[in-house]
């Protein structure tokens, strides 16, 4: 039982970085740096995605075909490995993000407040 809470919450976790990352990319193609900056400055500076989970997300997110890749030379003439999201991320986004209103909605209903 406690090995099946675990999973569960490791998807939970998962999903949410993922969700992060889809919608970050809606915005336009951005390398990983860029990505882990763009959630940060847009969370208020609350959430800071650490390199050790971010790149294995955006690894898994196109193993699921959900965001390619290419590399690319950044502003600061590096060589930087840009991601973008298709249209099957942008498909997987909007269930994810429907889930999550219907998520935020139950634990308004539970603490008593009105989230929705």
């Amino acid at each position: 039982m406690a090995k099946e809470i675990y999973k569960n919450r490791i998807e939970l976790l998962q999903g949410t970085l993922d969700m992060l990352i889809l919608q970050t990319l809606q915005w336009g193609p951005q390398h990983g740096y860029g990505i882990s900056q763009a959630i940060r400055a847009s969370s208020g500076e609350v959430l800071q995605v650490e390199t050790g989970s971010l790149y294995p997300a955006l690894h898994r997110l196109e193993r699921q075909k959900w965001v390619e890749s290419e590399w690319r030379v950044t502003e600061s003439k590096q060589k930087a490995k840009y991601y973008r999201i298709t249209a099957a991320g942008k498909e997987q986004l909007a269930e994810n993000r429907d889930r999550w209103e219907q998520m935020v909605a139950a634990i308004g209903g539970v603490l008593g407040t009105d989230c929705g």
